[in-house]
């Protein structure tokens, strides 16, 4: 039996790495199975949520932990995810604000010699935010697309001509060359560039990671016992304070989006259930997207910030957008 291929899909926060994971998925082969590992910086997995209800095999790794306790975290995933699905692929999705190395060395330890083998990594960048020096001077970022094989510009369809000819004069400065920098826009990642061939490209700082856990248990109590659940984390500057809440709570659509409007944070997704439907939510930057889904097994709300969240606070307001609140 031939060894798994694995693929790293790295890009910094909002670039769309989900979307692209998921587009995909739904264009692989016929008759293969792939699989999915996810990891997010905070602690409710809201990317998990919306592949699974795409139908996709997934397991997550919430909490920014797929890289730390020695990769631990990342080996009982990915472990159980081999054994239930018996996947011909495996396509990973580490946090943005995550760093690869680690998790790189992982896959190519001796634990998984003869099982897996990292196969092409590619990278998605929106072009637009090579003009922000916070993003162009942060390790991670830097390192992400460090050990990338392939770049790949996302989001072209918002972008100047100045942007997308600054992304390619920024990704032909790495050595070696990447086997492939390309285009696309909606998060479109072409099957061939998955074939594309993987070289041991080393990040700037290999040992670049500043992780804080929340105080979140290590099994999390069912719904049905605590229906309404915040989480808090922090880490490399940022911080994420999220939600599982059940599904009997209906959030009122129009205050939800409020909301999610009320604050400039760096992100905020998730997938919830409103008084028009369960819905996906995602927002980077200003611009709040939306779109209907499969109804959830549970509520789950992230928010991703700058500064130490009032808790208390954004708890409040929250329940304040619930159908009647």
């Amino acid at each position: 039996m031939s060894s798994i291929p694995a693929h790293l899909i790295l890009g910094f926060l909002g670039v769309g790495k989900s979307t692209a994971i998921m587009d995909l998925m739904q264009r692989r082969p016929e008759g293969e199975r792939w699989a999915v590992l996810v990891n997010e910086f905070g602690e409710v997995g809201v990317d998990g949520a919306l592949m699974e209800s795409g139908g996709v095999a997934v397991r997550e790794v919430p909490g920014g932990c797929m890289c730390c306790v020695a990769g631990l975290p990342m080996q009982v995933a990915l472990n159980e995810l081999i054994r239930r699905e018996k996947p011909d692929r495996l396509l990973i999705e580490p946090t943005g604000l995550g760093h690869p190395s680690q998790v790189i060395e992982t896959l190519t330890g001796s634990g998984y010699q003869g099982v897996l083998h990292l196969a092409s990594v590619l990278c998605l960048v929106d072009p637009r935010r090579l003009a922000e020096e916070r993003v162009l001077s942060n390790v991670h970022f830097q390192d992400q697309a460090a050990v990338a094989d392939v770049l790949v510009a996302n989001k072209t369809d918002l972008c100047s001509d100045a942007d997308r000819a600054r992304f390619h004069e920024w990704a032909a400065g790495f050595e070696p060359p990447k086997a492939l920098v390309t285009e696309t826009d909606h998060g479109r990642l072409e099957l061939d560039w998955l074939s594309r061939a993987h070289s041991d490209r080393k990040a700037g700082d290999p040992h670049a990671h500043e992780h804080h856990h929340g105080a979140v248990p290590a099994e999390a109590p069912p719904l049905s016992a605590q229906p309404w659940q915040q989480y808090l984390n922090s880490g490399d500057d940022h911080y994420s304070c999220g939600w599982r809440i059940s599904p009997d709570y209906c959030f009122d659509h129009r205050k939800l989006a409020a909301f999610c409007h009320g604050d400039d944070w760096r992100r905020i997704k998730g997938v919830m259930r409103t008084d028009q439907g369960w819905v996906a939510l995602n927002r980077a930057g200003d611009a709040l997207s939306e779109a209907g889904v499969d109804p959830a097994r549970q509520n789950r709300l992230e928010i991703i910030m700058d500064e130490s969240p009032d808790a208390e606070d954004l708890d409040q307001r929250l329940s304040a957008a619930l159908v009647g609140g």
